[in-house]
């Protein structure tokens, strides 16, 4: 049972491997991915001015 408590109340913050990892799967998606990014993010900037010419 004091185990579960310690956990329940340590706070550690997340290490500096976590953090990297994390971003080095992010880099690597957006790698991956970075076409159809960058086809949507085109598409989404076309209708926000078409949209905002329109007013």
């Amino acid at each position: 049972m004091e185990h579960i408590k310690s956990f329940i109340k340590e706070e550690d913050g997340v290490g500096v491997v976590e953090v990297v990892l994390i971003l080095v799967v992010l880099i690597g998606l957006v790698i991956i991915f970075r076409d159809q990014l960058q086809a949507l993010v085109d598409k989404l900037f076309k209708r926000v001015n078409s949209d905002a010419t329109a007013l």
